[in-house]
């Protein structure tokens, strides 16, 4: 009886916690969804991303309320080469998945007022040539999201 006791303590804290993970049901998809997010969403720009964000109704959505979504673009005309692009897709899911406690905080902060997800757009804006690495990615991601936060509160 301890065990399962203890074991529904720690089921619940962890609920509770942000997770550093990344589940499909966490990525934005859908052309009318990405399409509105584009239309209405603001923007922030970085040294080489921009972040398109937008509180969208949960309609159509497939998310739990307080969720956010997110959206990975990496350009065929900034990065002609697919290796590359999915390098630099790899590295900016892996920093979100990191930052993500800020997003996710903000997302409960709207989702608890009117019933809407927080939707994001994580834009990769620089070169092939110039090689980022991860920890750049993981605070430029940490940077925006701040920003992100500061202009919905």
């Amino acid at each position: 009886m301890r065990r399962s006791r203890n074991s529904s303590i720690v089921a619940q804290v962890l609920e509770n916690s942000c997770r550093n993970t990344l589940r499909k049901d966490e990525i934005l998809r859908g052309r009318k969804v990405v399409s509105e997010l584009f239309d209405s969403g603001s923007s922030i720009k970085g040294e080489f991303l921009r972040i398109v964000f937008a509180s969208l109704s949960l309609d159509g959505l497939s998310c739990r309320r307080g969720n956010t979504l997110v959206l990975f673009v990496v350009g065929k005309k900034n990065v002609p080469s697919a290796v590359d692009r999915n390098r630099i897709k790899r590295l900016m899911r892996e920093a979100y998945r990191h930052e993500k406690c800020v997003a996710v905080n903000c997302a409960e902060h709207l989702g608890q007022h009117d019933g809407r997800a927080l939707c994001i757009a994580l834009i990769y804006t620089g070169r092939s040539r110039s090689k980022v690495q991860a920890d750049r990615f993981r605070k430029e991601v940490r940077r925006l999201l701040e920003a992100v936060r500061q202009q919905i509160s």
